[in-house]
């Protein structure tokens, strides 16, 4: 059965992702942002939406902005409630649309994901799935490209 959405839990795989924004604080907006654009980029490669949640409010500078669409969100707990509590509302709420998968390295959310009918992934194991779907994209952009550009010098 294919994924309906993949649930991350943002700061949980900040913390797995050293190498993401390194030397930026895994709390930082910099860090965040980091893993938003990487997320949006394996959202585009693999076509299953993806929501990540982070605990707090979002800090507020200026007017606000759009928080995702409908292939990408990202959502703030509220005071009182916990990334970990909205992600098991949302695999029980997607429970009648199919199957999600919950990224955590947080073993009691991944069981309790498990037990509502979805599925999760270490935090590791995502960054691989992640890291392999980039580069495979990657690699087809390069053959694609040096396929066009036969394709045009072998025109008159």
């Amino acid at each position: 059965m294919a994924l309906v959405r993949i649930l991350v839990d943002g700061y949980s795989l900040l913390h797995g992702w050293p190498e993401l924004a390194p030397g930026k604080p895994r709390h930082s907006e910099a860090a965040r942002e980091e893993l938003i654009r990487i997320l949006t980029l394996y959202q585009d490669a693999s076509g299953t939406p993806i929501t990540i949640f982070f605990d707090g409010s979002r800090p507020r500078r200026g007017p606000a902005e759009a928080s995702g669409s409908a292939a990408l969100e990202v959502l703030y707990s509220r005071a009182g409630q916990t990334a970990d509590q909205m992600i098991e509302r949302a695999a029980h709420r997607f429970k009648p649309y199919g199957e999600v998968m919950a990224v955590t390295d947080d073993h009691a959310e991944r069981d309790t994901v498990i037990a509502l009918g979805g599925v999760a992934s270490s935090c590791w194991n995502f960054i691989q799935s992640i890291e392999s779907a980039l580069a495979g994209l990657q690699d087809e952009i390069k053959h694609y490209n040096r396929k066009e550009r036969n394709r045009f010098k072998r025109q008159p």
